[in-house]
């Protein structure tokens, strides 16, 4: 008859009373804690989270767009969705500019008698070489980028107007809906000093022509413009003196 031998395995982390008091006297390491697996927790879904405010700012134009079906039910979030998607599609619409774009000749009536008609474009006549031009310009780059709502373009003033006269460089033409609002010819245009706040202060003497789209109305736009022309002068002011003193 065959012999079979049993081995019995205890629950592992058991133990017995005699291993217990042998542990006690020191004659067996300490007892390993008894094995625990981790508590279930199921992957997250998507679809079940919670929708609010943040998920739907998490979401992309593209996503938006898909959403519409989805939230119907939902006339806070679907209000919100609209919102936010408004919100892309100005802001795409405004990252076209925030620099001085160069253009030809050839290109003139697509870039600017054809603009969007809610777009102030403000064109720049130069000349290569020309000091004057070349402030100016230094003036038109920084507005660009504090105005990026507004488009500005430059173009060699003959390949804008055939033999236009050095004598009028710089000059500004500003467009608005494909008609001519606004001429400025010459430097001395824009005040005795050729700064920045004082060309933005001109150009919007008599239309909204600046615009950051951030400011929200035409208003605040203007008032920021002055309350900085104002800033420039009073520093300007104050550096003349601390310079008379020091002499």
């Amino acid at each position: 008859m065959a012999d079979y031998h049993f081995v019995y395995k205890d629950v592992e982390g058991a133990s017995t009373q005699w291993d217990d008091i042998q542990r006690k006297l020191g004659n067996l390491p300490p007892k390993p804690p008894a094995f625990k697996p981790p508590p279930f927790e199921p992957a997250p879904d998507p679809d079940s989270a919670p929708k609010d405010k943040s998920w739907v700012d998490a979401k992309t134009e593209d996503e938006l767009d898909e959403l519409e079906d989805d939230l119907d039910d939902d006339r806070f979030l679907e209000e919100y969705r609209k919102k936010r998607l408004a919100e892309m599609k100005e802001a795409a619409k405004v990252s076209k500019y925030g620099s001085v774009m160069q253009i030809s000749g050839s290109d003139f009536v697509r870039e600017v008698s054809q603009a969007p008609q809610d777009v102030w474009v403000v064109v720049f006549l130069y000349k290569e070489g020309s000091p004057e031009c070349g402030l100016l310009l230094r003036c038109l780059d920084e507005l660009a980028i504090k105005y990026p709502a507004t488009k500005f373009v430059k173009i060699i003033s003959t390949e804008c107007i055939p033999n236009y006269p050095d004598r009028n460089l710089p000059t500004l033409l500003v467009y608005h809906n494909g008609a001519v609002k606004a001429n400025y010819v010459g430097l001395h245009s824009f005040g005795r000093r050729c700064t920045p706040e004082g060309v933005a202060l001109v150009l919007c003497k008599s239309d909204p022509v600046l615009n950051d789209a951030q400011s929200g109305s035409e208003q605040a736009v203007l008032e920021g413009i002055r309350r900085q022309f104002i800033e420039k002068v009073v520093t300007e002011h104050e550096d003349d003196e601390g310079g008379s003193s020091s002499d």
